[in-house]
Formats: C-alpha cells, structure tokens, sequence
C-alpha cells in the first residue's frame, strides 16, 4: 500500500504533499427498550490529499484510487489559489521522517468476535435495568470502529497505525408518574473487546442511581463549594480550558492573548497534561495524522500555562514545539488540533479529605451534557449530594453549574489522589472525535454557581 500511494503523489509539484487511506470498518447494535432497533456492519474506505504549495494549504478527500491524480492536481490549484488570497504564507514545522507501522497490544480483538455474541453481550446488558418496575426504558448501544491507516509524504514519511475503538453503554430512564429521571452508562476503550466483559455490576449500579433520583430533591439553587468527581473534572478540563489548549482555536481570536505561556490562571494546586501515550486508555495513539509522534504535553503547571497543542502549521505560525496532535474523524476529512488524553494530574488528597475540607456545600457527580461559550461555561450533571460537616447527607437532582473558566482555575483549591479517565468519548469540534479522553481525579471548588434544570 505504501508503493501505492506514493505513486499517487509522485507527480506533485507543491512544495510539500502527503496523502492518508484508511480502512474503516464499523459495527452497531442499538436496543430501544426490549426492542432491538438496529444491528449492522460496514467497511468503507477513502484517501485525503494535502498540498502545500506557494504558502497555500489545501486538502482533497476522494473514494476511488482511479481519482488520485484528478484529485492532486485540484488540490494544487486550489492551494496556488489561497497562496494568492492569504496574508501570511502557510508554513509547517520541521518534522522527524518516520517510517513505521505501528499496531497496538489489544486484549480480544473485537474483529475476531462474531456479531451474534456482540449482540447477545449488549442484550444481556439492556435486560438489567428492564427487570426494575420503574425503568421505563433504555437506550442502550455497543459500538465498534477500526482504522486501519496509511500515512506517505512527499518528505519520506511512511506510517500504518491502526485505531480499534469499543463502546458499550447509554441512557437509563426511570419514571415514577409525571417525573421522569435518566442516567448514563458508558464502558469502552481503544484496549480491545474484554473490557466489555462481566461488567453486570456497573449496570446495576448506575440502574439504582436511576431509580434512587425518583426520590431526591431538586437542587436549591446559589453560590456553594463544591467537590466535583472525576468524570466532571474531565469535562470541565476538556470542555473549559482544554478546547483553548488547541492553538487552531485561539489562533485568531481575543483568547490568544489571555492564553500566552507564562501567563497565571488557575491555582497552584493545579497540574493539567495531555497524554495520548496512555496505552489502554480511550485517546491513546502514536502517531497524529501527519505522521508526527505524539508527546505528552504538560499545559499547565502549579497554575502557570506552560503549553498548548498544535498541529505543524499552528506550531510554525506560534513558534512552538510539535506535540503530535493533528488528528482527523476519519478518511473524509483533513487533520485538526485535537486533544488525546486531557487531565488534572492527581494530587495527595483522598476523597474523605475533599469533604472534610469542604465542610458544608455540594458533592456533584457525572455529566449531563452542557455548553460553553468563550471563556464561560454551563455543564449539567446526572446527580449530587448535600454535604453537611463534611459527610455525604441527601441525593439531589437536576443540578448545573455555571461558572467563568478563569475564575474557576483560580478557585480550584484541592486535587483528589484518584484520578479515573473517561471509557467513552465523542468530542464534535467540527469533525466527532470518538477517542476523546479526559478525566482526573476529585477536585475542590469554592463559590460556584448552581442551578436547577
């Protein structure tokens, strides 16, 4: 395959090209209820095309093999034409030419897995909650998709590295008259099928958290001290400060100011890296998109920024250091900045330490979606606790939070010793990221924001 696509990019008289084919396959199952609604499996393939050319960079994204020299030359037309239309010429980093295949450690490869046990898995899985009375439905799925990936440039560049992704997981709805609550669950990663297995437990965990928000009282909304866990944590970190990590994102806006190295913006309590090098974890990868090994990148340290993310044009047009994240949804699209795995390093305190310093305030649990828009942020979460002299007291309900990112940093004034990074993921920055991680352990905020639903 190497042979191959370098041929097709052999006549290219950019200053620089690559091209990316991948083979994906994805399987899905989807039960509504007691119903099975969907089960199915497709393998699709495709290639994209870059060119850089005269300070101009355009990508090409195409399906049959036959189209490559078409598809070349249109993306070198259009990059001559952008060259034209451009303030600033487009300029990579420098990169190490790698050639490597690169083919992850997998426990049970899910390809190697018939389709009929996959099924009768994610039934057994559904079939839990449904015994529950007041469980009035389920949305329950498994997922699978495997990226098979080719990577040639015209600087010597040879990659393969495979992407293999397992979901299983969903919504849980309880109802008791006109109330109705719902809960997630999600298991998966990028280490292979068995992760999947003998996880009866958890379902029926997060069925009793279901069935226990039937009983809790809304949340009384005001200013508190709050302990978040770890799942919230991660989404406050990914969704709040991890997004304006990414240097295509601020590249052009106020917040490049705000986010400049060395600036100080959160407390001294506070460590956040990004790691795609986490073998087992959800966003692990060796190589980002352009052929460029990945690293750990430390972007925050006792507070200070310290670093961003960057694909190889963002780290030309910063003056920065590559960081091997420049990752693509899949063939049809050209890479962005992405995140890999983003936390809170963990700190020395266990959870019985966090309550006990927070006193009197909320202890707020799990993700229920939310938004952010610049630096502010609204997050919604499945469920709480009223915490009284630093001991767990009532459950409540349809809870968010709200808060502004800078304060927020400065207000997070303790970091939990246990740190739980995310099964599933599915980040929409323009293209879905699937293997979007994040996570951390407890942290402690002072004066949020919390409201009802």
């Amino acid at each position: 395959m190497f042979e191959i696509l370098r041929a097709m990019i052999s006549g290219a008289t950019a200053d620089y090209a690559d091209i990316r084919y991948e083979i994906m396959r994805e399987t899905r199952i989807l039960f509504h209820g007691r119903e099975l609604f969907h089960i199915g499996s497709n393998t699709t393939d495709g290639f994209v095309i870059r060119v850089l050319k005269d300070g101009g960079l355009s990508s090409i994204a195409f399906t049959r093999a036959d189209d490559a020299e078409t598809a070349l030359h249109t993306a070198e037309e259009n990059a001559a034409l952008i060259a034209r239309h451009i303030k600033k010429p487009v300029e990579f980093g420098k990169t190490d030419i790698i050639q490597d295949t690169f083919l992850p450690d997998i426990d049970e490869d899910p390809r190697q897995i018939s389709i009929d046990e996959k099924l009768q898995l994610t039934r057994n899985y559904n079939s839990i909650p449904l015994k529950y009375e007041k469980v009035a439905t389920t949305n329950i799925y498994y997922s699978e998709v495997v990226r098979e990936k080719y990577f040639v440039s015209t600087e010597g560049a040879k990659v393969r590295e495979d992407l293999i992704t397992t979901g299983l997981g969903g919504l849980i709805t309880s109802k008791d008259g006109t109330l109705s609550q719902n809960v997630r669950v999600a298991l998966g990663g990028s280490n292979g099928f068995a992760v999947l297995r003998n996880q009866e437990e958890e379902f029926e965990k997060r069925t009793a958290i279901a069935l226990d928000l039937l009983r809790a009282a809304p949340v009384t909304g005001g200013t508190y001290n709050i302990v978040l866990n770890q799942d919230l944590a991660g989404v406050f970190t990914h969704e709040a400060f991890g997004h304006f990590s990414e240097a295509d994102l601020i590249e052009d806006s106020t917040m490049r100011e705000r986010m400049q190295t060395g600036a100080h913006l959160g407390n001294e309590a506070l460590n956040i890296i990004d790691d795609p090098l986490m073998p087992g974890q959800l966003g692990f990868y060796c190589y980002d998109d352009e052929g460029v090994k990945a690293r750990q990148v430390s972007l925050m340290k006792q507070g200070v920024l310290v670093g961003r993310l960057h694909s190889r044009r963002t780290a030309a047009a910063f003056g920065e250091g590559l960081t091997g994240h420049c990752v693509a949804e899949d063939y049809r699209y050209a890479p962005i900045v992405r995140m890999g795995n983003i936390f809170i390093k963990p700190g020395e305190k266990t959870l019985e330490d966090l309550l006990a310093m927070l006193g009197d305030g909320l202890y707020i649990l799990d993700s229920k979606g939310g938004q952010t828009s610049g630096e502010n942020f609204t997050f919604g979460a499945q469920y709480g606790y009223v915490i009284k002299e630093g001991k767990i007291r009532n459950m409540i309900r349809d809870i968010n939070i709200t808060g502004n990112l800078y304060h927020t940093l400065k207000n997070i004034t303790a970091v939990g010793n246990d740190i739980v990074l995310s099964k599933t993921g599915g980040c929409g920055k323009g293209q879905l990221n699937i293997r979007s991680c994040h996570g951390g352990p407890h942290i402690l905020i002072n004066n949020v924001v919390v409201g009802g639903m």
